[in-house]
């Protein structure tokens, strides 16, 4: 039986309590000085900042959404804690993106913006190079699962569902790096350059012990 109705309820959850939470954050951040408040000098529409709130969130939900299902999908401790702590901290952070977004006044959805075109902005450097690197066929964004692989870990149990997950969940943050690098060069507003570092920070982190998971299970990063 699919476990995906399922896993859609539960991370759907997690976000709105992330969002829930995340609002008196992000009005205490901006009441700091750390995000601009509604028409006060606040970012743009195609920004770097509202671009990278907007692509971030998106591509956060995705991690939620794939922890869960491999929490679902195996007993294994250390998996299911590693995916508890992606669900925990990506849902959380998704919330604090789309608080900046209501509190900047901008849409989470823009018609006609391609996903991470706020990369390609002037003086982006290394990162807006990183940034025009191509999606894989049905990915919305360069890391993305498509929605067939997400369909394989939904279908996936034990080793099988643990090796998938930890290289899909490499890929995804090996491009939520680039995404946030890019931030942390380009983004005007305080807070939001120093939660983009910090993300760079402990995906890294995160990317060296999947690689050791990968290791134990006799399997290696996919490419």
């Amino acid at each position: 039986m699919s476990r995906t109705p399922r896993t859609y309820w539960v991370a759907g959850t997690a976000v709105l309590l992330a969002l829930l939470f995340a609002a008196a954050a992000t009005v205490a951040a901006a009441s700091g000085g750390g995000a601009a408040p509604r028409g006060a000098g606040s970012p743009a529409l195609h920004s770097p900042d509202a671009g990278f709130a907007r692509d971030m969130a998106v591509h956060h939900q995705q991690a939620v959404e794939m922890s869960f299902i491999v929490r679902d999908g195996t007993q294994d401790e250390a998996v299911r804690s590693l995916a508890y702590d992606i669900a925990n901290t990506q849902a959380n952070q998704r919330g604090m993106l789309l608080g900046w977004l209501d509190l900047w006044g901008l849409p989470k959805v823009v018609a006609g913006e391609p996903p991470m075109s706020w990369m390609g902005a002037e003086g982006g450097g290394r990162s807006g190079h990183e940034g025009h690197q191509t999606a894989k066929p049905g990915s919305l964004m360069p890391g993305m699962a498509t929605k067939e692989e997400l369909a394989a870990l939904d279908a996936a149990t034990g080793r099988e569902a643990e090796v998938l997950y930890l290289q899909l969940m490499t890929d995804h943050h090996k491009g939520g790096v680039a995404m946030a690098r890019g931030c942390a060069e380009q983004c005007a507003t305080p807070v939001e350059r120093e939660l983009a570092e910090g993300m760079v920070a402990a995906q890294q982190s995160e990317l060296t012990l999947m690689a050791d998971m990968l290791r134990q299970r006799g399997a290696a990063p996919r490419g």
